[in-house]
């Protein structure tokens, strides 16, 4: 999958370049060739993750790369994206924040996200965290937001998988209460699947308990990317 996102991203530079060169879009403005690339990018994107979805890509990943519409609205809604991902890179600098497709995987370590040790509880750091979350998807409502939980590989997988399900809930239910409409989440506990660093050591324990975000386009922000595309 990483290599796939790799060509494609190399493809669209390439793209951009050779579109940058062409007579026939000089005059059209950076927002009109940035659609064009992405048509032609999303469009390439979905044949590479019809071979590549279901590989491992349960979580955050998966879940965005799943929705990618594709076409000049897909150009569109990737614009969107950016400045959004943006904001959270400057809200919260201690997350992870990857545009991928025409959505956004955040994810947040136990620097970001902290629960005391085999509880769903957020600490206070977790809340202060999140607190600078909430302004950002305020400003961007036209979203659905998928909450993944994890653990890392010590205990029971039956337990693992429950506790990272409660974990993602308490997200869920913490930023339901700052304002943010519940129907913009879902939650999902993973358990110790989609290890993100080794479970050998303590290090990489401590990166696996995370929790992960997929930012995806609602239903309202589709259409108004198509509207404003013309499709």
């Amino acid at each position: 999958m990483k290599k796939s996102i790799i060509y494609i991203l190399s493809l669209s530079f390439f793209l951009g370049t050779v579109l940058s060169g062409c007579e026939s879009v000089k005059n059209t403005n950076k927002t009109q060739r940035g659609a064009a690339i992405g048509a032609v990018g999303g469009a390439i994107l979905g044949g590479v993750l019809g071979n590549n979805i279901g590989k491992g890509g349960n979580g955050a990943l998966g879940a965005v790369l799943g929705g990618v519409i594709g076409g000049v609205a897909g150009g569109v809604i990737g614009n969107k994206m950016d400045k959004q991902a943006r904001k959270i890179s400057e809200s919260l600098p201690g997350a992870k924040v990857e545009r991928v497709g025409e959505g956004i995987r955040l994810v947040l370590g136990e620097n970001s996200v902290r629960f005391d040790t085999n509880k769903s509880t957020l600490t206070s750091t977790a809340k202060a965290n999140l607190d600078k979350l909430v302004s950002v998807f305020n400003e961007y409502p036209d979203t659905d937001i998928q909450i993944y939980g994890y653990t890392d590989s010590s205990g029971a997988d039956d337990y693992n998988m429950t506790l990272s399900q409660q974990r993602a809930a308490s997200v869920k239910s913490y930023l339901s209460a700052k304002g943010l409409a519940s129907s913009r989440f879902n939650t999902s506990g993973l358990g110790e699947a989609d290890p993100i660093a080794s479970n050998e050591t303590a290090e990489g324990k401590s990166q696996n308990r995370r929790v992960e975000f997929a930012i995806t386009a609602n239903d309202k922000m589709v259409n108004d990317a198509k509207k404003e595309s013309g499709n």
